[in-house]
């Protein structure tokens, strides 16, 4: 367990001129625990862009809030629930979803979307089977149960995570500007309210597992995983929203990790105030709980309000009307202190800065990691059996292969919003009452960041902006997952601060400021870790959706959002970006050849970002009819994707015609993951205006062919080299998960 080191605990001693009791030790171990106080990452994390003309809120609050225009804002914000979802996956997995769905409400918004990054192990392995049922059954029960759709997301499988399954949930809320509300205790003399569930003790010592290294004892743990209620979420987000109407609440803050101290100290040190609070009055399910168990209990779906003074009987009324608990519990104070009675005794007399902002700051050792397997690049660019055979061999790989089976058991459509359905390369949801829509994604790629983590960290955010792009929105924000292996090695924060910059860079060039998100290390068990693991949940805006009708006469005649799928016989196929010899860190080369090795794809920033802006424009002159990021497998897999029925009735096939000029081999051209490649198509009649458009922003270009007829026809350098019916490619791809899980 991740307890206060010697030197912690002296740092303690000497800043309150005492020793800490039991209680206090307790909270103070919680708080300065590496998930709640950032102390081995922070130091880096100040690197990066978080300002911009949109940022209302960024890093620091319960979530980030981003104004889109039309006097609404998004807020959002990413968190992983991973070592829980180890130990009791199905739990561990829906109390992350009502955990971050709570840090969407508390700011005042209502929740319209959750997606989801999720990695496993093989699934040849049972246990990998067993871990990942449970987590899409938590997910999605949490969800749909809530009113949620969850949206999007993401699966990806490797061996590392066989012993550390990573579940990190984005959610995504819809507010007014003027009704944002900010998890502060201001006012001394203020009421703090604890509204919700009663406090159990499920979860205690949560936050200190989740910065726990494990071996084979971790399912000792079970105690500290928290137990969620979705109908009763539902309940107290109803009651917070409300409330919140009424002008009577101050502050809000989700009691999540390290529970009611968490909420209280960091609520105070926000404010520069102090709280008191009386234990005998917090609602509780268990008899005879100590002051030690109810101050770090997780239970779930409770909240702290701070409530102006006069008011109570307002709000507690409201509250009942939902049938929640309500009850004044404390004091906003003008001292600075946490103050805890329990049983008439003051049982802990805390200064809520050492609590919330105290925890050191460590500049950890770093040193360069050696990764990689050597490649035998002669023969990697042999195909080892035909290359139709290889294209029906990628489309088994899971990474590949359709996430069907995950996002049919998620309830997408709820509130009627979500427009582009799970599938596609982005969510499209609408804006109501406004012509808007926002789009979202959820990107990453451990793999890169395991070869080279600051090229795999810009390649991330980069995949990010073009999966947005594509649908024909603008990247305008993101959030950040960062998932890692122990910070006590070396190693481990070396590739952590490569991360980083790595990220900083892409974000300043695309634009897109990082309103905050998580950082989750120690995801190693038993000295094994993970492949540095950042996942990018990018926020776009589509502007003058076009829904038809008379008004709409002077818009494109091809809607928004644009979808990957093919659409119409004789349509003409392009390639904006050029295809390179990028086959290190490949899927081809890890699925194919067993091999995790080699340079990850080169990326230039700025044709990324030219490829990206001339495929917007191209979209808003309504030229694009389909358009799809070309990225995991390589081209191959992007265009045989762009085939497949998925939203349509029936899938299409396409003839292509393609040439190895510029490349090594057929197997490069096919299964190379170069960065800035995007595969759209258009009618014969506007293909001058893409070809315009390619030369005004000065990208690469090729005709790669035509849609039609119900075969993948693939003939390069003038031999056919692959010629499949469509329908048996799709059946491969969609029943590549079922095989493995069931149907």
């Amino acid at each position: 367990m991740n307890e206060l080191t010697p030197e912690e605990y002296q740092r303690i001693v000497e800043h309150l001129g005492r020793e800490p009791n039991p209680v206090e030790l307790g909270m103070l171990a919680a708080m300065w625990s590496e998930h709640c106080s950032y102390k081995s990452s922070k130091i880096h994390l100040r690197r990066l862009p978080t300002t911009g003309a949109r940022i209302l809120q960024g890093p620091g609050e319960n979530a980030g809030v981003v104004d889109i225009g039309d006097g609404w804002c998004v807020v959002f914000k990413i968190e992983s629930h991973n070592h829980p979802s180890f130990i009791e996956p199905y739990q561990g997995a829906a109390t992350g979803v009502g955990g971050i769905l709570r840090d969407i409400f508390t700011m005042g918004a209502r929740p319209i979307a959750v997606l989801d990054s999720l990695r496993f192990g093989p699934l040849t392995e049972p246990r990998n089977r067993a871990i990942m049922d449970g987590v899409v059954r938590g997910i999605a029960d949490y969800g749909n149960c809530f009113g949620v759709p969850t949206v999007g997301g993401e699966v990806f499988f490797a061996e590392c995570y066989s012993r550390n399954p990573l579940v990190n949930a984005m959610a995504v809320g819809l507010a007014r500007p003027d009704h944002i509300v900010y998890a502060r205790a201001s006012g001394p003399g203020n009421t703090v309210l604890y509204v919700g569930a009663k406090t159990g003790r499920d979860g205690i010592h949560g936050a200190r597992m989740a910065s726990a290294q494990f071996d084979h004892s971790a399912f000792q743990h079970r105690p500290a995983v928290q137990v969620g209620d979705p109908f009763l979420e539902k309940l107290l987000l109803e009651a917070c929203l409300e409330a919140l109407r009424t002008q009577a609440i101050i502050g809000v803050q989700d009691m999540g990790a390290a529970g009611l101290t968490c909420a209280s100290c960091e609520m105070g040190a926000r404010a520069r105030t102090g709280i008191e609070l009386d234990l005998d009055r917090v609602p509780q399910r268990e008899t005879g709980m100590s002051a030690y168990e109810i101050l770090l209990s997780e239970s779930q779906e409770r909240m702290l309000l701070v409530v102006r003074a006069g008011h109570e009987r307002e709000v507690g009324e409201i509250f009942a009307k939902w049938g929640l608990d309500a009850v004044e519990i404390g004091r906003v104070t003008d001292d600075g202190r946490l103050r805890v009675f329990h049983r008439g005794q003051l049982v802990a007399d805390l200064p809520t800065q050492l609590l919330a902002e105290g925890a050191p700051v460590y500049q950890r050792p770093m040193q360069r990691a050696k990764t990689g397997d050597e490649v035998p690049w002669d023969t990697i660019h042999d195909p080892p059996a035909s290359l139709e055979h290889l294209l029906r061999q990628m489309l088994r790989s899971p990474n590949l292969a359709s996430k069907q089976w995950v996002y049919r058991q998620y309830d997408h459509m709820v509130r009627t919003n979500t427009i582009l359905l799970p599938g596609a390369d982005a969510a499209v949801l609408r804006v109501k009452e406004t012509r808007k829509a926002i789009a979202l994604t959820l990107d990453g790629n451990g793999r890169y960041c395991y070869l080279n983590p600051r090229a795999g960290a810009r390649l991330a955010v980069a995949e990010a902006c073009r999966n947005l792009v594509v649908t024909g929105a603008v990247p305008i924000a993101c959030t950040n997952g960062l998932n890692f292996a122990s910070p006590e090695h070396p190693e481990v924060m070396w590739a952590f601060s490569e991360v980083i910059d790595g990220m900083a860079e892409a974000c300043a060039i695309f634009q897109t400021p990082v309103t905050g998100g998580n950082v989750s290390f120690y995801n190693e068990t038993e000295g094994r870790g993970i492949y540095p693991t950042p996942v990018i949940g990018m926020l776009g805006v589509i502007e003058g959706l076009n829904y038809g009708g008379a008004e709409q006469r002077n818009r494109p005649k091809i809607p928004v959002p644009i979808t990957p799928w093919f659409k119409s016989e004789g349509d003409v196929i392009v390639l904006l970006g050029r295809t390179g010899d990028d086959l290190g860190g490949s899927e081809y080369l890890a699925w194919i050849h067993g091999l995790v090795g080699g340079d990850v794809p080169a990326l230039d920033l700025h044709l990324e970002r030219a490829v990206q802006q001339a495929c917007l424009m191209a979209i808003a002159e309504g030229i694009i009819k389909s358009a799809h990021d070309c990225s995991d497998g390589g081209l191959i897999i992007a265009l045989v994707e762009c085939c497949f029925s998925s939203h349509r009735r029936e899938a299409i096939g396409a003839d292509l015609i393609l040439t190895t000029e510029g490349v090594r081999s057929p197997i490069a051209l096919l299964f190379s993951e170069t960065p800035s490649r995007i595969v759209v198509t258009v009618e014969p009649d506007h293909l001058t205006a893409l070809e315009r458009i390619a030369q005004q922003f000065h990208i690469p270009y090729a005709i790669l062919g035509r849609v039609g007829g119900m075969h993948f026809r693939v003939t390069i350098d003038g031999k056919i080299a692959i010629n499949a019916p469509i329908r048996e490619l799709e059946t491969i791809w969609q029943n590549v998960l079922p095989e493995y899980l069931g149907p």
